[in-house]
């Protein structure tokens, strides 16, 4: 059985007039080790559907099941608690907190009990030799390149071990040479954590890199 199960997911928005539907029945499997792109035209829903499988948005119809458990069945503060602890994210905008240095940033994940953990902040110190930063520890992101936001954005989202990986288009901010470094290393690392990854992105270059490709076409996954 998949690790992660997305069944016939709908998304509709309320509008003035009719429903504004997004999602038309989109549906996908991974296990764990396997990574999957899914393409599409700007507008066609394709962050939505990764909220949606992130449990940062909720769907109007259809399932989604990680590691047999449908997080939308759990109440708060237990679905925070499953996506700080099965999921994680990288965004095209890394999101590191500006105050924070390098290794702080990658630790705020594993502070969701008020505090950490020797074994979190080895890990973290782990992943951060692994995505080439370990001389960077104490910088502050504005004291890195773009390509190192995204390694530490990197490093964050691996360090409480989740089951899934989340990107949106994590390399669009980058340049070419760049974006190739940061997408080799996001594979060998989720490779060798034996993730599951998705990723949405416009790049193909980028997707012909996944051993999966879907396209979110009409709402619905082809």
């Amino acid at each position: 059985m998949a690790d992660l199960i997305v069944a016939d997911v709908t998304k509709e928005y309320a509008t003035r007039a009719e429903p504004l539907r997004v999602l038309r029945g989109a549906s996908c499997q991974l296990s764990a080790g396997e990574n999957l792109a899914i393409l599409g035209p700007s507008g066609c829903g394709k962050s939505t559907l990764l909220h949606i499988i992130g449990t940062l948005d909720s769907p109007t119809t259809g399932c989604v099941t990680l590691a047999g458990q449908d997080p939308f069945q759990l109440a708060e503060p237990r679905l925070a608690a499953f996506r700080n602890h099965k999921i994680g994210f990288i965004f095209q905008d890394h999101h590191l907190l500006p105050q924070c240095s390098v290794l702080e940033n990658v630790l705020l994940p594993t502070l969701a009990n008020g505090t950490t953990t020797p074994a979190a902040a080895g890990r973290a110190r782990m992943l951060l030799d692994r995505v080439g930063l370990a001389e960077r520890l104490e910088h502050l992101p504005a004291e890195l390149s773009g390509g190192e936001r995204q390694r530490t954005a990197i490093a964050r989202a691996l360090v409480n071990r989740p089951e899934l990986l989340l990107a949106d288009e994590p390399t669009g901010n980058l340049d070419r040479t760049t974006a190739a470094t940061v997408a080799r290393l996001l594979l060998e690392l989720q490779s060798l954590e034996q993730t599951m990854l998705i990723v949405v992105t416009h790049s193909l270059d980028l997707a012909g890199m996944l051993q999966r490709r879907m396209e979110l076409n009409e709402g619905k996954l082809e």
